[in-house]
Protein backbone atom coordinates (compact mmCIF):
# COMPACT_ATOMS: atom_id res chain seq x y z
CA UNK A 1 0.00 0.00 0.00
CA UNK A 2 1.11 3.24 -0.32
CA UNK A 3 2.10 5.70 2.24
CA UNK A 4 -0.80 7.95 1.09
CA UNK A 5 -3.35 7.47 -0.95
CA UNK A 6 -5.13 10.72 -0.48
CA UNK A 7 -4.89 13.38 -2.89
CA UNK A 8 -3.37 16.26 -1.41
CA UNK A 9 -5.00 18.78 -3.41
CA UNK A 10 -8.47 17.41 -1.33
CA UNK A 11 -7.07 18.65 1.72
CA UNK A 12 -6.27 22.05 0.29
CA UNK A 13 -9.76 22.25 -0.21
CA UNK A 14 -10.99 21.23 3.02
CA UNK A 15 -8.34 23.30 4.68
CA UNK A 16 -10.04 26.32 2.43
CA UNK A 17 -13.67 25.74 3.41
CA UNK A 18 -12.48 25.27 7.09
CA UNK A 19 -11.09 28.49 6.95
CA UNK A 20 -14.27 30.26 5.02
CA UNK A 21 -16.66 28.94 7.96
CA UNK A 22 -14.30 30.56 10.49
CA UNK A 23 -15.82 33.83 9.30
CA UNK A 24 -18.78 33.31 9.18
CA UNK A 25 -29.61 12.48 13.03
CA UNK A 26 -27.94 10.74 10.56
CA UNK A 27 -25.82 7.78 11.91
CA UNK A 28 -24.33 9.76 14.45
CA UNK A 29 -21.53 7.54 16.74
CA UNK A 30 -22.51 7.56 20.40
CA UNK A 31 -19.96 8.74 22.68
CA UNK A 32 -20.38 8.08 27.10
CA UNK A 33 -17.99 9.29 29.72
CA UNK A 34 -15.29 7.09 31.00
CA UNK A 35 -14.73 5.66 27.31
CA UNK A 36 -11.72 6.49 24.71
CA UNK A 37 -13.26 5.75 20.89
CA UNK A 38 -10.73 5.79 18.12
CA UNK A 39 -11.75 7.20 14.53
CA UNK A 40 -10.33 8.32 11.54
CA UNK A 41 -11.37 11.25 9.70
CA UNK A 42 -13.25 10.86 6.48
CA UNK A 43 -13.83 13.66 3.79
CA UNK A 44 -16.79 14.45 2.14
CA UNK A 45 -16.94 13.96 -1.57
CA UNK A 46 -17.22 17.69 -1.80
CA UNK A 47 -14.20 18.23 0.11
CA UNK A 48 -15.50 21.62 0.96
CA UNK A 49 -18.54 20.10 2.22
CA UNK A 50 -16.14 17.82 4.74
CA UNK A 51 -17.15 20.02 7.92
CA UNK A 52 -21.07 20.50 8.64
CA UNK A 53 -21.13 23.75 10.94
CA UNK A 54 -24.29 24.44 12.77
CA UNK A 55 -26.29 26.03 15.36
CA UNK A 56 -29.26 24.26 17.17
CA UNK A 57 -32.13 25.24 19.62
CA UNK A 58 -33.42 23.20 22.36
CA UNK A 59 -35.53 22.58 25.38
CA UNK A 60 -37.78 20.61 27.48
CA UNK A 61 -41.29 21.25 25.47
CA UNK A 62 -43.82 23.36 27.59
CA UNK A 63 -46.33 21.12 26.65
CA UNK A 64 -45.11 17.89 26.83
CA UNK A 65 -42.07 17.37 29.06
CA UNK A 66 -39.81 16.12 26.14
CA UNK A 67 -36.78 16.83 24.67
CA UNK A 68 -37.53 19.05 21.24
CA UNK A 69 -34.86 20.41 19.24
CA UNK A 70 -34.49 22.31 15.63
CA UNK A 71 -31.83 23.18 13.24
CA UNK A 72 -31.12 27.26 13.48
CA UNK A 73 -31.64 29.02 10.57
CA UNK A 74 -28.82 31.37 11.60
CA UNK A 75 -27.03 28.51 10.13
CA UNK A 76 -27.53 29.12 6.64
CA UNK A 77 -27.78 33.49 7.09
CA UNK A 78 -31.49 33.34 7.16
CA UNK A 79 -33.94 34.34 9.37
CA UNK A 80 -35.10 32.47 13.02
CA UNK A 81 -38.27 33.21 14.97
CA UNK A 82 -36.99 31.06 17.70
CA UNK A 83 -33.39 33.56 17.87
CA UNK A 84 -36.05 36.48 16.98
CA UNK A 85 -37.98 35.75 20.36
CA UNK A 86 -34.96 35.41 22.83
CA UNK A 87 -33.86 38.78 21.01
CA UNK A 88 -37.07 40.82 22.23
CA UNK A 89 -37.41 39.14 25.39
CA UNK A 90 -33.41 39.82 26.47
CA UNK A 91 -34.25 43.46 25.47
CA UNK A 92 -37.79 44.25 26.29
CA UNK A 93 -39.33 41.19 28.25
CA UNK A 94 -40.19 41.09 31.57
CA UNK A 95 -37.76 40.08 34.07
CA UNK A 96 -40.50 36.52 34.57
CA UNK A 97 -40.28 36.07 30.37
CA UNK A 98 -36.18 36.44 30.45
CA UNK A 99 -36.00 33.93 33.07
CA UNK A 100 -38.16 31.63 30.82
CA UNK A 101 -36.32 32.35 28.19
CA UNK A 102 -33.53 30.79 29.40
CA UNK A 103 -34.89 26.93 28.77
CA UNK A 104 -33.92 27.35 25.39
CA UNK A 105 -30.35 26.66 24.87
CA UNK A 106 -28.68 27.81 21.61
CA UNK A 107 -25.82 25.41 21.06
CA UNK A 108 -22.56 25.73 17.85
CA UNK A 109 -22.22 22.01 16.62
CA UNK A 110 -20.00 20.07 14.00
CA UNK A 111 -20.36 17.11 11.58
CA UNK A 112 -18.29 15.21 10.10
CA UNK A 113 -17.88 11.53 8.95
CA UNK A 114 -15.21 9.21 10.49
CA UNK A 115 -14.20 5.73 10.20
CA UNK A 116 -14.60 3.70 13.44
CA UNK A 117 -11.20 2.35 14.32
CA UNK A 118 -12.35 1.12 17.95
CA UNK A 119 -15.91 2.02 19.87
CA UNK A 120 -15.24 0.25 22.95
CA UNK A 121 -19.09 0.31 24.14
CA UNK A 122 -20.75 -0.87 21.05
CA UNK A 123 -18.04 -3.15 19.03
CA UNK A 124 -20.53 -3.16 16.14
CA UNK A 125 -19.56 0.28 15.40
CA UNK A 126 -15.85 -0.94 14.64
CA UNK A 127 -15.31 -0.69 10.87
CA UNK A 128 -18.25 1.37 9.82
CA UNK A 129 -18.82 5.03 8.50
CA UNK A 130 -20.39 7.21 11.36
CA UNK A 131 -21.54 10.63 11.86
CA UNK A 132 -19.42 12.17 14.68
CA UNK A 133 -21.06 15.32 15.86
CA UNK A 134 -19.20 17.20 18.22
CA UNK A 135 -18.46 20.76 20.06
CA UNK A 136 -15.95 23.36 20.41
CA UNK A 137 -13.33 21.48 22.28
CA UNK A 138 -12.83 18.60 19.71
CA UNK A 139 -13.60 21.63 17.25
CA UNK A 140 -10.31 23.37 18.89
CA UNK A 141 -7.90 19.96 18.58
CA UNK A 142 -9.09 19.45 14.82
CA UNK A 143 -8.61 22.84 13.91
CA UNK A 144 -5.17 23.19 15.58
CA UNK A 145 -4.31 19.54 13.84
CA UNK A 146 -5.06 21.18 10.22
CA UNK A 147 -3.74 24.66 10.05
CA UNK A 148 -2.86 25.04 13.85
CA UNK A 149 0.39 24.25 15.67
CA UNK A 150 -0.04 20.51 15.19
CA UNK A 151 -0.38 21.08 11.52
CA UNK A 152 3.11 20.00 10.37
CA UNK A 153 2.65 16.70 12.01
CA UNK A 154 -0.77 16.12 11.59
CA UNK A 155 -2.32 18.00 8.63
CA UNK A 156 -3.95 15.42 5.90
CA UNK A 157 -2.91 12.60 7.70
CA UNK A 158 -6.01 13.38 9.82
CA UNK A 159 -8.10 11.90 6.70
CA UNK A 160 -5.78 9.44 5.66
CA UNK A 161 -6.89 5.67 5.63
CA UNK A 162 -3.56 4.33 4.75
CA UNK A 163 -0.53 4.19 7.23
CA UNK A 164 0.73 7.28 6.85
CA UNK A 165 -2.97 8.21 8.69
CA UNK A 166 -3.65 9.56 12.13
CA UNK A 167 -6.09 8.41 14.53
CA UNK A 168 -8.19 10.75 16.64
CA UNK A 169 -8.38 9.30 20.15
CA UNK A 170 -11.28 10.70 21.84
CA UNK A 171 -11.44 10.82 25.22
CA UNK A 172 -14.88 11.05 27.33
CA UNK A 173 -14.04 12.16 31.17
CA UNK A 174 -16.60 14.04 33.33
CA UNK A 175 -16.23 17.71 34.67
CA UNK A 176 -18.92 19.19 36.88
CA UNK A 177 -22.58 18.07 35.10
CA UNK A 178 -21.06 17.87 31.60
CA UNK A 179 -18.33 15.53 29.69
CA UNK A 180 -14.89 16.76 28.44
CA UNK A 181 -13.36 16.04 25.11
CA UNK A 182 -10.30 18.35 26.36
CA UNK A 183 -7.98 15.46 26.26
CA UNK A 184 -8.27 14.31 23.13
CA UNK A 185 -5.72 14.08 21.03
CA UNK A 186 -4.08 12.72 17.65
CA UNK A 187 -1.91 9.88 17.55
CA UNK A 188 1.00 9.24 16.01
CA UNK A 189 0.90 7.81 12.32
CA UNK A 190 -0.23 3.59 12.14
CA UNK A 191 -2.14 1.39 9.61
CA UNK A 192 -5.58 0.79 10.11
CA UNK A 193 -5.80 -3.59 10.87
CA UNK A 194 -7.05 -5.43 7.71
CA UNK A 195 -6.94 -1.93 5.54
CA UNK A 196 -6.41 -2.07 1.75
CA UNK A 197 -6.72 0.31 -0.89
CA UNK A 198 -9.29 -1.36 -2.51
CA UNK A 199 -11.64 -0.99 0.95
CA UNK A 200 -10.30 2.20 1.48
CA UNK A 201 -11.26 3.65 -1.56
CA UNK A 202 -14.79 1.74 -1.13
CA UNK A 203 -14.88 3.32 2.53
CA UNK A 204 -14.74 6.83 1.41
CA UNK A 205 -17.30 6.81 -1.22
CA UNK A 206 -19.88 5.66 1.84
CA UNK A 207 -19.76 9.14 3.57
CA UNK A 208 -22.79 10.73 4.66
CA UNK A 209 -23.44 14.13 2.54
CA UNK A 210 -23.72 16.15 5.90
CA UNK A 211 -25.60 18.75 4.38
CA UNK A 212 -28.80 16.32 4.09
CA UNK A 213 -28.57 14.85 7.61
CA UNK A 214 -31.09 16.69 9.78
CA UNK A 215 -34.51 17.67 8.51
CA UNK A 216 -34.58 21.58 7.96
CA UNK A 217 -37.44 23.37 9.33
CA UNK A 218 -38.87 26.46 7.64
CA UNK A 219 -39.41 29.70 9.59
CA UNK A 220 -43.28 29.12 9.34
CA UNK A 221 -42.35 25.43 10.80
CA UNK A 222 -40.44 27.10 13.55
CA UNK A 223 -42.62 29.25 14.60
CA UNK A 224 -45.38 26.92 15.30
CA UNK A 225 -42.76 24.49 17.45
CA UNK A 226 -42.02 27.53 19.38
CA UNK A 227 -45.61 28.48 19.75
CA UNK A 228 -46.89 25.04 20.63
CA UNK A 229 -43.52 24.00 22.63
CA UNK A 230 -42.80 26.91 24.52
CA UNK A 231 -45.77 29.53 24.46
CA UNK A 232 -48.07 26.04 24.42
CA UNK A 233 -50.44 28.13 22.12
CA UNK A 234 -51.91 25.24 20.83
CA UNK A 235 -53.32 23.84 24.65
CA UNK A 236 -54.82 27.30 24.88
CA UNK A 237 -56.86 27.51 21.53
CA UNK A 238 -58.01 23.85 22.39
CA UNK A 239 -59.25 25.65 25.68
CA UNK A 240 -60.87 28.50 24.09
CA UNK A 241 -62.83 26.24 22.02
CA UNK A 242 -63.94 23.62 24.15
CA UNK A 243 -67.59 23.43 25.02
CA UNK A 244 -66.81 22.66 28.93
CA UNK A 245 -64.72 25.32 30.83
CA UNK A 246 -63.35 23.36 33.79
CA UNK A 247 -60.50 24.29 36.07
CA UNK A 248 -57.50 22.02 35.19
CA UNK A 249 -56.39 18.68 36.92
CA UNK A 250 -53.26 17.99 34.87
CA UNK A 251 -50.43 18.38 37.41
CA UNK A 252 -47.20 20.94 35.79
CA UNK A 253 -44.52 19.18 33.82
CA UNK A 254 -41.22 18.14 36.02
CA UNK A 255 -38.90 19.30 33.75
CA UNK A 256 -36.05 18.29 35.69
CA UNK A 257 -37.13 15.33 35.93
CA UNK A 258 -38.31 14.35 31.98
CA UNK A 259 -35.01 16.54 30.54
CA UNK A 260 -33.20 14.35 27.92
CA UNK A 261 -29.66 14.58 27.33
CA UNK A 262 -28.38 15.27 23.91
CA UNK A 263 -25.19 13.30 22.84
CA UNK A 264 -21.75 15.13 22.28
CA UNK A 265 -23.27 18.26 23.86
CA UNK A 266 -20.35 19.19 25.32
CA UNK A 267 -21.02 22.73 25.38
CA UNK A 268 -23.77 25.22 24.92
CA UNK A 269 -23.58 28.51 23.99
CA UNK A 270 -25.21 31.33 24.57
CA UNK A 271 -26.74 33.45 22.55
CA UNK A 272 -25.01 35.30 20.10
CA UNK A 273 -25.51 39.34 20.57
CA UNK A 274 -26.59 41.45 17.74
CA UNK A 275 -29.29 39.09 16.22
CA UNK A 276 -32.02 41.42 14.22
CA UNK A 277 -35.13 40.84 12.53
Amino acid sequence: MNNSILDSSVFQSIKGALAKDNKGSGDILKTEVGNTYTVRLLPAKDPKKTFFHYYQHGWVSNATGEYVAAISPTTFEERDPIAEERYRVRRTGSETEKKKIEAIRRGEKWLVNVYVVNDPVNAENNGKVKLLRYGKQLHNIIVSGIEGEDAEDIGSRMFDLGPNGVNLRIKVEKQGDFPSYVSSKFSMPAAIPEMTDEKAKKIYSEVYELDKVFTIKSYDELKAMLDEHYHCSAVKDEIAVSDKVEPSTSKPVETSKNRVSVENDDEVEKLLEGLTT
